[in-house]
């Protein structure tokens, strides 16, 4: 039975308030919050990449975070350091996950 109140066949709607974040910050007229710089989100795409078997992309993905790192940003980020071991060590995962058999474990 079709009913106004809960949607189709009289069931309740499966969505959660805190769903609409986004939707919600749009209409208070404030942008929303993100859990995770751009960067982050970059280099863990890159892990999954690498983790299926995927090492184009992962090298294209580390070539967009090495752009972002290397740019110069108006005010300096305290994070910089951090950012840039972690590229090394990706780039370095990259290289052994490439070259296997001349990995020094």
């Amino acid at each position: 039975m079709l009913d106004g109140r809960n949607g189709c066949n009289g069931m309740a709607s499966l969505s959660k308030p805190e769903d609409n974040t986004a939707d919600n910050a749009k209409q208070a007229g404030s942008a929303p919050r993100y859990s995770r710089r751009l960067s982050d989100k970059i280099l863990i795409a890159f892990h999954h990449a690498c983790d299926q078997g995927d090492y184009e992309i992962g090298e294209q993905l580390l070539h967009i975070l090495e752009n972002m790192l290397t740019r110069r940003t108006v005010p300096p980020d305290a994070n910089r350091r951090k950012s840039i071991e972690s590229l090394v060590a990706a780039h370095e995962r990259l290289w052994h996950l490439r070259h296997p058999e001349k990995s020094f474990s």
